[in-house]
């Protein structure tokens, strides 16, 4: 037997008591009114500024307002005229790097935390990561209001990714200090979209 197999065989046996799997229909999860405000609530808490984009409105006017010293675009969606880099024609995930603003599509919004789905709908997904700020657009017809509604709506397409994103990049460490923007987009501007 391999070193690693018998670690393994020593794991198994070192469980004694087993458990039986919950009944999913016992669960009672949150429950909102009105999900689309509660996600507001709850991204605004979350660290992201939350905007609504009233019918009729230019995007791309609304993001250069928010965002007016910055220089740089990441777009490949067509209705961002004001991208200055496609992710879906660089060369690679690098050539994003030093992105003032990502901008990219949200499917739908869970009420109880804040997030996201994103599906990889370019290229290169480090677009949603690399940028110093990020903008999800999502519309605010689909929302959840927990995790158990949202599931079975999670999709993928041929690239096989997709990600919950929930405010801007943050870590803590044990001296307590916050610090936001460590790992990815320093700020979140989740622009809920009119149908």
């Amino acid at each position: 037997m391999s070193s690693r197999e018998n670690i393994l065989e020593r794991c198994r046996n070192a469980f004694n008591e087993t458990y039986e799997r919950p009944n999913l229909d016992d669960i009672n999860p949150l429950t909102f009114k009105d999900p689309l405000q509660q996600f507001q609530a709850t991204s605004e808490a979350m660290g992201s500024r939350v905007i609504n984009v009233k019918p009729g409105e230019d995007v791309n006017s609304i993001i250069r307002d928010v965002y007016p010293d910055a220089m740089t675009f990441a777009s490949a969606l067509p209705e961002i005229t004001i991208a200055t880099i496609n992710p879906d024609t660089v060369e690679s995930a690098k050539d994003l790097n030093k992105t003032d603003v990502g901008i990219i599509r949200g499917e739908f919004g869970v009420a109880e935390n804040g997030c996201i789905w994103v599906k990889q709908t370019m290229k290169e997904r480090a677009v949603c990561f690399i940028c110093e700020n990020l903008v999800i657009m999502v519309p605010g017809s689909k929302m959840f209001s927990n995790m158990h509604e949202a599931y079975p709506h999670i999709t993928f397409n041929e690239n096989g990714y997709g990600v919950f994103i929930c405010g801007p990049s943050k870590t803590a460490d044990i001296a307590q200090v916050l610090v936001t923007g460590a790992q990815a987009a320093r700020s979140v501007a989740v622009f809920i979209m009119p149908e």
